[in-house]
This record gives C-alpha cells, sequence and structure tokens, in this order.
C-alpha cells in the first residue's frame, strides 16, 4: 500500500506566500506555480490571514473604544466632584 504525506509548510512560508500574491501584482496562480503549490492553497492561505487580520483589528478597535469609555467615566466622576463641591 502506498503511503500519501503531506506536505507541511512554516507559518512564514505562508506569510510569505501570501505577502507575493499581494505586493507583487502577479496573479496568486503564477505565484503559486512559482512556490510549487496549488492555487488553491495560496488562495485559502490568503483568506485565513485576512480573517486573523480581520480578528486583530476588530480587537484592537474593542480595546480602543474601552479605554475611552475608561476614561470618560473617569472624567463624569472628576465633573460630577467639581459639581457637588
Amino acid at each position: 500500500m502506498l503511503k500519501v504525506t503531506r506536505r507541511q509548510f512554516t507559518d512564514a512560508f505562508k506569510s510569505e506566500a501570501v505577502r507575493l500574491t499581494r505586493e507583487s501584482g502577479r496573479p496568486v496562480a503564477q505565484v503559486a506555480r512559482e512556490l510549487g503549490i496549488s492555487d488553491t492553497v495560496l488562495y485559502r492561505w490568503r483568506t485565513e490571514q485576512q480573517q486573523i487580520e480581520s480578528q486583530a483589528r476588530t480587537r484592537q478597535a474593542g480595546r480602543a473604544e474601552q479605554d475611552e469609555l475608561t476614561r470618560l467615566k473617569r472624567e463624569n466622576e472628576t465633573l460630577r466632584q467639581e459639581r457637588d463641591f
């Protein structure tokens, strides 16, 4: 029986491949051929990286909103104290 092994790629390789598709101006299929991988795999890596980046932006926006809320609560408390004084 023939055992088929799947090739595994490092995260660095995947990131670099995706970067090439974005910055080189070449079609995904061409970049994939040059790297010796299927274009389907490269499209999947690109989609995965976009999702990760989107989640990071969402978390960052959430932190910024939380920081602003905390700042406004402090300011509100300070104003309340000044008014009551």
